[in-house]
């Protein structure tokens, strides 16, 4: 995966928001997608997930979460 290695986690996107209710966006406003793994080069997430992050509920969003820090651990295995 070429995806870049800056970490995205709900642990450093809870410390952004600080108290704001629910399940924080991975939104980190690197917004390019990238074109071999179809996933944002800033928060690791695929176009349907960051499309329907809005309407989704915060158990979906905490989901997407636990797909995103998998997604970033591959990509640190892949040499």
């Amino acid at each position: 995966m070429s995806l870049p290695t800056p970490l995205v986690t709900l642990q450093a996107a809870r410390r952004r928001t600080g108290l704001a209710p629910g399940v924080p966006s991975p939104c980190i406003s690197v917004c390019q997608m990238d074109t071999t793994s179809g996933l944002c080069k800033g928060c690791y997430r695929t176009l349907d997930e960051i499309r329907l992050w809005s309407q989704s509920g915060d158990a979906a969003k905490l989901l997407v979460w636990q797909q995103i820090e998998a997604r970033q651990r591959r990509a640190e295995d892949t040499p």
